[in-house]
């Protein structure tokens, strides 16, 4: 874990330091401050050669759209939107622009979506007597399964205290990770996770890095490796719940666990996010944020927007009724069958 770790951070060092791309300098006038917006993008945006080609983004195109709006600007809380609505070509929600007026969001990687998540449903499966250990809710289920939901990865979590929770599943026949809607946070954090379900070094995707201000100066793509975590190793069935509002690092996690051989991917597609984020300003202060490094899984292949789920299922609309999952209760049969299955070839032995 810690060289992945190492090489990703020294890969986002090479950008801002030893690879960093000279900018023009813009005066802090309207236009001048939309011309500089567009052109951090321009040079600085990793995803271009993949957003042409899935959706048709032309950014020349985008700037003759928006730049005679903004010679008509006379307000900065019009700039702001208008530069808002200018980042939104890029349907990529690791893009914001972030002011005095507050920051903008593109939100359509888990809108219109179905929510295939409750917190009321939930309750139903956690009962009264789960535990909270670092930020992860966890409890057994019925039949002797184990239920942890994460819900974030905003922060790390402690090797003792994985450690810890899975020592108190120890008695369980699998365990279901449920990340619907984590949004992300740090991807130490869901790297930290993953390194738990793992006894070997298993190679899981790629990263690139801008070299240049061309659309397509990327670097060689690199490996990237997930070794075993520090403590205790969960190697029994093991089913990782997913839905729109999975974004980010959470997106991250899913593209390791599903490298491991004991896991099910579970639920909806991702939303997606797998751009490592970087930061710049603009003339007038402003902070614009925007996806610099793009991770690719180990087929090589880029899950900016969402990775499909090994085994598709979505809560009915009878059993939102009626209070139940349809998610949880698909995972709880999947690791009862596979529980069956190994005994069954444990008894042929």
């Amino acid at each position: 874990m810690k060289k992945t770790l190492i090489h990703i951070l020294a890969l986002a060092a090479a950008l801002t330091v030893g690879g960093c791309i000279e900018e023009d300098s813009f005066d802090n006038s309207f236009t001048g401050n939309f011309d500089a917006l567009w052109n951090t993008i321009d040079q600085r945006y990793c995803f271009f050669d993949y957003s042409s080609e899935v959706f048709g983004l032309d950014w020349d195109a985008v700037y003759h759209k928006y730049r005679p709006k903004a010679e008509q600007i006379t307000t900065g809380s019009a700039l702001f939107d208008l530069m808002g609505e200018m980042l939104g070509e890029l349907r990529d929600g690791h893009v914001n622009l972030t002011s005095e007026y507050g920051t903008t969001y593109y939100w359509d990687w888990k809108l219109h979506h179905p929510l295939n998540f409750s917190d009321s449903i939930q309750r139903n499966y956690l009962g009264d007597r789960f535990r909270v250990n670092n930020g992860i809710i966890y409890t057994t289920l019925p039949d002797t399964i184990g239920y942890a939901y994460v819900g974030s990865f905003s922060s790390m979590f402690g090797d003792s205290n994985l450690t810890a929770m899975m020592m108190s599943l120890a008695h369980c026949k699998g365990l279901i990770i449920d990340i619907r809607n984590n949004g992300g946070g740090l991807l130490t954090a869901s790297e930290q996770l993953a390194t738990h379900f793992t006894d070997k070094k298993t190679h899981c995707g790629y990263i690139r890095h801008k070299t240049g201000t061309g659309h397509s100066d990327l670097s060689t793509p690199r490996a990237l490796y997930l070794e075993r975590g520090n403590g205790a190793i969960w190697l029994r069935p093991t089913v990782v719940l997913t839905n729109r509002g999975v974004f980010s690092a959470a997106n991250h996690f899913v593209m390791l666990m599903r490298e491991l051989p004991h896991v099910l991917i579970l639920g909806d597609k991702t939303g997606g996010g797998s751009g490592m984020p970087l930061s710049s300003t603009l003339p007038n202060g402003w902070g614009v944020r925007f996806s610099a490094c793009p991770i690719l899984d180990k087929e090589g292949r880029i899950t900016e927007f969402g990775i499909e789920p090994d085994t598709t299922v979505h809560i009915t609309d009878d059993d939102w009724q009626r209070g139940r999952d349809t998610m949880i209760d698909a995972a709880c049969k999947h690791i009862l069958d596979c529980h069956k299955k190994n005994n069954d070839e444990n008894a042929e032995k």
